[in-house]
């Protein structure tokens, strides 16, 4: 089930229980600071923040730890590598549902997601299970991004629906809030991606089940400091990942 309206209870209050925006980070040292910041600034006493760190030669791991002795808001988890997108998250959302948060937060370490719209997302999954950050909404748009990019992102959110039939319009968005019940209820040892075919799996595993999900429109920026990365290895995991959870679901052995 998907909805992009209100829910219909509309002087509902958002429940402000624990949140966890966890944020994976590989030589982000030019970008974490500032968000930390931003995001602590935001008037939402409910956020923490976990940084998962693949052992960044550029000392964002050490960055974060120095500030972790200061704001006990703030989380670390480091990694012996670089170890990939899928599952940092993955280890996010353990240590999440371990540690009885409410609301996980995906966001990335870049700035390209805006620390402001978080209140936004946490507002809206009251109501919902998983609230979608979406670039291909009504009102939603990217910046910076090169036409061929942008095109190859819009054709692999198409090839995304197209085949899945999941009635979601950005299939590979990294920004979003997932309730709790929806953590649990997904296995994540049966988590196969981990590159952005990551979001298209677990987007589509939490559509199979039922769950209500929710679309909003967002502006995604490209980063300014670091380096992307998508790779052509990544893009070819997004583009078989889309047949696999196809064919397993026909079977009978999604999982």
């Amino acid at each position: 089930m998907i909805s992009n309206q209100q829910p219909v209870t509309s002087n509902q209050k958002p429940d402000r229980r624990r949140a966890l925006v966890v944020i994976p980070t590989y030589n982000e040292a030019g970008n974490i600071e500032n968000v930390i910041n931003r995001i602590f600034a935001l008037k939402e006493p409910a956020l923490e923040i976990l940084i998962v760190d693949d052992n960044s030669p550029d000392g964002t791991g050490d960055l974060v730890a120095r500030r972790r002795e200061k704001e006990p808001r703030l989380h670390l988890l480091r990694r012996p590598g670089k170890m990939g997108l899928g599952t940092a998250y993955v280890t996010g959302f353990r240590y999440a549902v371990q540690n009885g948060f409410d609301y996980i937060f995906e966001m990335d370490a870049d700035l390209s997601h805006n620390p402001d719209d978080l209140p936004r997302l946490l507002e809206k999954v009251n109501g919902h299970d998983l609230v979608i950050g979406s670039r291909y909404l009504d009102g939603g748009r990217v910046v910076n991004w090169p036409v061929s990019r942008l095109l190859l992102s819009v054709f692999a959110n198409w090839y995304t629906r197209f085949i899945t039939r999941m009635p979601v319009h950005d299939c590979t968005s990294g920004f979003k809030c997932i309730h709790r019940r929806v953590l649990e209820a997904v296995t994540l040892d049966h988590i196969a991606s981990n590159g952005y075919a990551f979001q298209i799996e677990l987007h589509y595993k939490i559509w199979r089940r039922g769950f209500r999900i929710c679309e909003i429109p967002i502006v995604f920026t490209e980063r300014s400091e670091g380096k992307s990365k998508m790779s052509r290895k990544v893009q070819l995991e997004a583009a078989t990942m889309v047949w696999r959870l196809k064919l397993n679901d026909l079977l009978g052995r999604m999982k």
